[in-house]
């Protein structure tokens, strides 16, 4: 068994994907506002949002119990709407060896899809892939563009 992996999650979005985008890089501190049962903070530990390299702590509910995680932002794509974290620290990694996520908006015209993907090691083959994770992120993208639609 591999210990490492790479799992893909899409959604379609009825709100702006350029609005959704722009949130994720470059406001990420108001996402707290639009889902807190999802994230409770979002604060610059290093740099300026929206710039690589900057370094980003979160609070966060997975699973029903709180949990953070400090990354850094690895790489922003424009012309692509992506943007690329790495786990630095946190309880991911108490799990995972690395973890490396990163989101993508694709929009045409009314239609938008946002594809989260994770890049990871597990710490040991008992460790499962991280699935609910990947539910918590589309289930964040749903709350996003709920409260973008409402706006």
């Amino acid at each position: 068994m591999s210990l490492t992996g790479h799992l893909v999650g899409q959604i379609s979005i009825k709100s702006d994907g350029n609005v959704f985008h722009e949130l994720v890089k470059d406001k990420p501190h108001h996402i707290p506002n639009i889902s807190p049962r999802h994230i409770q903070g979002c604060d610059l530990h290093e740099g300026e949002f929206g710039a690589v390299g900057s370094v980003l702590f979160f609070n966060y509910i997975h699973d029903g119990k709180a949990k953070v995680a400090k990354a850094r932002i690895e790489a922003i794509d424009e012309e692509k709407k992506s943007m690329t974290l790495k786990v630095l620290e946190g309880d991911m990694l108490e799990l995972y060896k690395s973890f490396v996520l990163s989101n993508q908006v694709e929009t045409k015209g009314e239609n938008n899809l946002v594809t989260w993907t994770f890049d990871y090691e597990k710490v040991n083959e008992n460790v499962e892939d991280p699935n609910t994770l990947m539910d918590f992120c589309i289930n964040l993208t749903k709350e996003i563009e709920t409260h973008h639609l409402q706006q």
